[in-house]
């Protein structure tokens, strides 16, 4: 506790981090590759934590396959060889089926459910991307069903979940895809959407992915600053709601408000709050105190990396913008 303290201090204080260039923590990238080391199955799969009995929570509870491709993001974003990589890179495509869909075998979705298929499938697709892997059958089929009907009752947060999955597969979007998922993207006039960070940002990470300007930016922006709490969170709500807000709010800060200063002393600010939430077995939790979980160590490594606290490995990793939620992609400003 004492260290964590001493971390935090030298953040918050110093003048490198004012300038958006902060040292990197030896001590917490260790914590992490010895989290997931002590969380990686012979089979090349990963646990959510260390108890072998802990189910999980947020998408490490929804999907097994949730932490293994979170395990193989950090991996390549930090240039570190997984600890069965082979073996986890056999993990993924068995769990693909006949028609394209990769399915979960643990977790609280419905592998055969619109939201399962079209979750599992990007996850794992995005994992295989990172690992230099291509599926053994396309993949793309499922989402075309998807996009029948299926995808106007998915949760407003999948909306950026399309063009992700069609990138990693190696196609843009199709246009008549396209317009439908941005029909479902209805801002206020604040640039909100569902009045919540998670669906704003997933409006935000869609735009870039197809290289679009986001509309009200400003307005958005706004919001976004105004909303950040006093000890640097973006947690407005019940935790099962904004474990993944603070994460969703830097990246709109960053990729929208580049160099503004306002945005780089909110981003400061949420790298502090993300460093509170780390655990003395070097994961990290969705929020001060919590259990360290697969799926909060990499929301928390995205906005330390977004922040500048953590360096990723140079050069970067080949598609870096498909690896996770955007926590390596380029910033329009630099």
């Amino acid at each position: 506790m004492f260290r964590r303290s001493l971390l935090l201090a030298a953040i918050l204080i110093s003048p490198a981090f004012a300038a958006d260039k902060p040292p990197a923590s030896p001590e917490v990238l260790k914590g992490l590759h010895d989290f997931f080391d002590k969380t990686a199955g012979s089979d090349g799969s990963f646990r959510p934590g260390i108890d072998r009995d802990y189910e999980g929570i947020s998408d490490s509870a929804y999907s097994d396959l949730a932490p293994v491709a979170y395990a193989v993001v950090i991996h390549k974003t930090f240039g570190w060889p997984l600890p069965h990589e082979a073996k986890t890179k056999e993990f993924l495509l068995v769990r693909q089926q006949d028609d394209g869909a990769f399915v979960n075998v643990a977790g609280t979705v419905d592998p055969k459910s619109p939201a399962g298929r079209a979750y599992n499938t990007t996850m794992a697709l995005m994992a295989l991307r990172g690992l230099g892997e291509k599926p053994r059958v396309n993949p793309l089929p499922v989402f075309d069903v998807v996009l029948k009907e299926d995808y106007k009752t998915l949760p407003a947060y999948m909306t950026s979940f399309f063009p992700l999955a069609y990138l990693a597969s190696g196609k843009e979007i199709p246009k008549d895809a396209d317009e439908k998922i941005r029909a479902l993207m209805v801002q206020t006039a604040d640039g909100y959407l569902h009045e919540h960070i998670a669906s704003t940002f997933h409006a935000a990470h869609y735009y870039r992915l197809t290289n679009r300007e986001t509309p009200k930016t400003a307005e958005m922006l706004k919001r976004v600053l105004n909303d950040q709490k006093a000890d640097g969170s973006w947690m407005l709500n019940a935790p099962a709601r904004d474990r993944h807000a603070t994460f969703d709010a830097v990246f709109v800060l960053k990729q929208l408000g580049g160099d503004r200063e306002d945005c780089q002393k909110a981003i400061a600010k949420a790298a502090a709050w993300a460093l509170s939430c780390r655990n003395a077995d070097g994961g990290f939790g969705h929020f001060p105190g919590s259990t360290s979980d697969a799926d909060a160590c990499y929301f928390h490594m995205g906005t330390l990396v977004m922040a500048g606290v953590l360096k990723p490995t140079h050069p970067l990793p080949p598609d870096c913008k498909l690896l996770g939620w955007g926590h390596l992609f380029p910033s329009k400003n630099r």
